[in-house]
């Protein structure tokens, strides 16, 4: 039976694009752009969130060895991306579809109106049925300022425009109980909510080309699939991979979906990087917050210390006396003021329950 998804945002790895010599695999690009305007017929809405700009970048110049890593990558991601996307615009030019270049940092995230700001450009496109292609804009993301990989950024994107469902394509057909290498190992089919920790069978080496690895992925599928939104892992290099894994008809990893989130929880959810601030709770606060079916903000009462600063409107960490983490939260008054209302009652919330994501939410 087809998958009723209709808002999907499907992330092509680099090993998926690149051939062994690490320049793009146009063939494999060709294959991929014939899926996805497969998936469009129906109607369907399609992100796109594509590795291989550098891949690209390093099918044009050739850096020398005496060049600094990060110098390296912008400069091949700089001139790559213009080659990716001329060639992604080809291949959809000839199905009748536009696509849109749509390049992002971890930054854009962090701040509430950025964050509105893609939301509302995304769904412009969207509304006219252009595809957006979406990667990371490597020219100015260094360091601190880099998504774990683009596995990452497609977690975020999937959360932000309330897609059905996010689609990984890898080099591998899905997760599997032991090493993928042993013959006796078998792809799990489905992940649940519940699922054990998977990291001990689960490999840590990372892609050749890529910068994430598989554990990463399962973090993030895991993460993206407790806000409501299904994710599947499948090999990229399958022929037809795409509306196969829709039509139930291919090997592949379902991180199966669990009760839907707001869209600011789905935001914050993801927002714990730009936290600048951290209050610890008292063990009333904890117990008020996790209450099943009541919604309660966090009232200074509650809180027994505040750490760092913080403005208005700035993220900021919940956790308990121990250390333990509760969740997080828009503050809505700054570090100052929270010091002078520390433990007293019948003041303003520090954290209003519409800003406030808990771990138990997920």
């Amino acid at each position: 039976m087809a998958l009723p998804y209709h808002r999907l945002v499907v992330k092509i790895g680099s090993n998926v694009l690149t051939q062994a010599n690490g320049t793009p695999d146009l063939a494999r690009i060709a294959h991929l752009v014939e899926q996805i305007a497969t998936l469009k017929q129906p109607g369907r809405e399609v992100i796109v969130v594509s590795s291989g700009a550098v891949a690209a970048g390093r099918s044009l110049v050739q850096v020398t060895d005496k060049a600094d890593a990060v110098s390296s990558r912008q400069l091949l991601a700089a001139v790559g991306q213009v080659k990716l996307l001329t060639t992604y615009a080809e291949l959809l030019a000839r199905h009748q579809l536009t696509c849109a270049q749509v390049l992002v940092t971890k930054e854009d995230f962090r701040d509430r109106q950025h964050y509105r700001n893609m939301q509302n450009c995304f769904r412009a496109l969207l509304q006219n049925n252009i595809i957006p292609i979406v990667n990371e804009n490597d020219v100015i993301s260094v360091t601190e300022l880099m998504f774990t990989d683009n596995d990452e950024l497609a977690g975020l994107l999937a959360a932000m425009l309330d897609a059905d469902a996010l689609l990984i394509l890898s080099n591998v057909d899905g997760i599997y109980d032991g090493d993928p290498k042993d013959p006796s190992s078998h792809v799990i089919r489905e992940i649940g909510p519940d699922t054990p920790d998977f990291s001990a069978f689960v490999t840590t080496q990372r892609s050749q080309f890529g910068r994430g690895g598989m554990i990463t992925k399962c973090h993030m599928a895991h993460k993206v699939a407790q806000l409501g939104i299904a994710v599947h892992i499948a090999n990229g290099k399958t022929e037809n991979v795409l509306p196969r894994v829709l039509s139930g008809e291919v090997v592949n990893t379902r991180f199966l979906p669990s009760r839907t989130a707001s869209g600011r929880k789905k935001w914050l959810a993801h927002a714990e990087p730009a936290a600048k601030g951290t209050v610890r709770l008292n063990a009333g606060a904890c117990a008020a917050l996790n209450t099943p079916g009541k919604a309660t903000s966090l009232l200074p009462v509650g809180v027994v210390t505040v750490e760092g600063e913080f403005e208005k409107g700035d993220i900021i960490r919940l956790l308990a006396e121990d250390g333990r983490a509760v969740g997080l939260g828009m503050a809505e008054y700054d570090a100052t003021q929270a010091r002078e209302r520390l433990g007293q009652q019948q003041q303003k919330p520090l954290v209003h329950y519409d800003y406030l994501f808990l771990n138990a939410d997920i």
